[in-house]
C-alpha cells in the first residue's frame, strides 16, 4: 500500500513539471502507451531533480564565497577563464560593493525621508493657531495642541460639523473640497464670552498618505473686531458730543447777530452759555489729547518715586471751592507713614482729579467724600491703596464693569448737565494701565460708591497687581 502510495506521488510529481506535462499529453492521445508515460515520467522527474541539487550546489557556494569576502570587498583579481570557482569569486567582488552601495544609499534616503517627516510634524506642533487636516469627505484627520481647543484630543477621523457647527465655515470647507483653491471666512463662536474667529481654508495638490486634502487654520480676531468696535465707537461719540456744544454755540451766535443784537440782557445771558459750552467742548478736547497720549506711552512703566499724600492733597485743596458749593466735605485721612509709589506725579495727579471731582459732582449736598489709604496685605504686601468714597445715589451692580469705557454714563443727562465727558475713568483706568495697577469699584445702591487705586509701592519690581 505504502510503496504504491509513493509512486502515485512521484508519478504526479513528474507530471508537475512542463516535460511530465507533454508525456501526459503524449500519453492521452494514444502515441504512447502506459509503460512508455511511466518510463519518461520517471525520467523527466530524475532530470528535475539533477537540475535542483546543482542551483543549491552553486547557490550555497556563491553564498559561501561572498560571506568570506566580509563586508568590503578586496580589489578585483584578475581569474583564469576555466576556473570556475574564481569565475565566481570575481561575480561576487563586482557584484558585493555594489550591493553595499546600493544599501547604503537606500539607509541615506529613508532617514532623509523620516527626518523631512519629523520636521513637518514638529513644524505642524509648533504652529501657534490652530491649524486642522480634513480629507475629501470633510472628516478631520489630523489637528496640533491648539485646535484641541475646538475640535478636542486627536482620535478617530470625525466630520468637521461635529467640532465646529457653523454654516459659513463648512460652506467654505466644502467649497476647497470641491476644488476651490483658497477660502477665507470669518464666524463667530458663541459661548460665555462671544468669540469672532477667521477660518482659511487651502486645497493640497497632492492628498497626504493620511487621507488630508486640505489645510484649516484659525485665526482669533476677536480683539482686533472689538477694537474696531471701540475706535467706531469713539469716533462716534467724540463726533457726538463735540457736535452738541458746537450747535449751541452756533445757535446762540446767530441768535446774537439776527434778533437779539440790540438786547443786552439777551446778549449777556446767551454769552454765559456760549462759556460754558466752549468750556465743555475745552475740557472734552482736553481729555482726548490726554487719553491718546497715555495710551501712546502706556506700554512704558514709569520709575520715579512718588509721595502720594502731597498730590492727593494739592488736588483735594483745588476743588474745595466747587465742594462748598454743595456743602460737601473732603476729608482726607491717610496714614502718615503711607509709603511712596513708583509711578508719574502728573498722571497720579490726574488719577485722584478724577476721582475727587467724581465724588463731588455726584454725591448728595451736605454729603461727605472721604479719601483713606493703607498697604496691601496677604500675599503682596509691596501695594499701596487709596479709597475715594462718596456719599451718592450708588450705581447698580450690572453697570460696574462698564464704568471706565469711554463715554459711557450711568445718567447721561446728568453727567453733561454737570459738565462730564464721559472719558474721567476711561483715563483713570489707562493711567493705572501703564502704572502697573488696578482700580476697583464698590457700590451700594443708596449709601454711595467706593473707589479704590492699587499701585506698586517704590522699589517693589516684584509686585503684580492682577485683575
Amino acid at each position: 500500500m505504502g510503496r504504491n502510495l509513493g509512486r502515485s506521488a512521484g508519478f504526479a510529481l513528474a507530471l508537475s513539471t512542463p516535460g511530465g506535462i507533454a508525456i501526459a499529453a503524449l500519453f492521452a492521445f494514444g502515441v504512447i502507451d502506459g509503460a512508455a508515460a511511466i518510463v519518461g515520467a520517471a525520467a523527466m522527474l530524475a532530470l528535475s531533480t539533477l537540475i535542483t541539487i546543482a542551483l543549491l550546489v552553486s547557490l550555497t557556494r556563491a553564498r559561501a564565497a561572498i560571506d568570506r569576502l566580509g563586508p568590503e570587498a578586496p580589489p578585483i583579481e584578475a581569474a583564469a577563464p576555466g576556473d570556475r570557482r574564481q569565475r565566481l569569486s570575481l561575480a561576487a567582488r563586482v557584484i558585493w560593493p555594489a550591493v553595499l552601495r546600493l544599501r547604503r544609499s537606500w539607509r541615506e534616503r529613508a532617514a532623509q525621508a523620516n527626518a523631512q517627516v519629523a520636521a513637518a510634524e514638529a513644524v505642524i506642533t509648533a504652529v501657534p493657531d490652530p491649524l486642522i487636516m480634513i480629507d475629501r469627505q470633510r472628516r478631520i484627520v489630523r489637528s496640533n495642541a491648539a485646535a484641541a481647543e475646538f475640535v478636542g484630543p486627536e482620535a478617530q477621523p470625525r466630520d468637521l460639523a461635529a467640532a465646529l457647527r457653523n454654516p459659513v465655515l463648512l460652506a467654505a470647507a466644502d467649497a476647497v473640497l470641491r476644488g476651490e483653491p483658497i477660502r477665507s471666512v470669518e464666524f463667530a463662536l458663541s459661548g460665555p464670552i462671544e468669540r469672532v474667529l477667521r477660518a482659511n481654508f487651502a486645497w493640497m495638490v497632492e492628498p497626504a498618505l493620511d487621507g488630508a486634502a486640505a489645510i484649516l487654520t484659525l485665526h482669533d480676531v476677536t480683539a482686533l473686531k472689538r477694537s474696531e468696535q471701540m475706535r467706531a465707537d469713539f469716533i462716534a461719540n467724540a463726533g457726538h458730543e463735540l457736535k452738541t456744544p458746537l450747535a449751541t454755540l452756533i445757535g446762540f451766535i446767530e441768535t446774537l447777530l439776527g434778533p437779539a443784537h440790540e438786547d443786552v440782557a439777551a446778549r449777556e445771558r446767551f454769552l454765559g452759555i456760549m462759556r460754558e459750552q466752549a468750556q465743555r467742548m475745552a475740557r472734552l478736547v482736553d481729555d482726548l489729547l490726554s487719553l491718546s497720549r497715555i495710551e501712546l506711552n502706556e506700554h512704558v512703566a514709569p520709575t520715579d518715586r512718588v509721595a502720594l499724600a502731597p498730590v492727593i492733597d494739592e488736588v483735594a485743596r483745588g476743588l474745595e471751592l466747587r465742594a462748598a458749593e454743595r456743602g460737601i466735605r473732603i476729608v482726607r485721612a491717610l496714614p502718615a507713614d503711607l509709603p511712596e509709589v513708583q509711578g508719574d506725579r502728573d498722571e497720579l495727579a490726574q488719577i485722584f482729579q478724577n476721582l475727587l471731582d467724581n465724588a463731588v459732582k455726584y454725591g448728595r449736598p451736605h454729603s461727605e467724600v472721604r479719601v483713606t489709604g493703607g498697604t496691601g496685605s496677604g500675599a503682596v504686601p509691596e501695594l499701596v491703596r487709596v479709597a475715594v468714597a462718596d456719599q451718592g445715589d450708588g450705581i447698580p451692580s450690572e453697570q460696574l464693569p462698564r464704568l471706565t469705557e469711554r463715554f459711557y454714563r450711568v445718567d447721561t443727562a446728568r453727567s453733561r448737565m454737570l459738565g462730564g465727558t464721559g472719558l474721567g475713568l476711561a483715563i483713570v483706568k489707562h493711567i493705572l494701565n501703564r502704572h502697573r495697577g488696578r482700580l476697583d469699584i464698590a457700590s451700594e445702591i443708596g449709601r454711595g460708591s467706593t473707589f479704590t487705586v492699587w499701585l506698586r509701592a517704590a522699589g517693589a519690581q516684584g509686585a503684580i497687581i492682577e485683575e
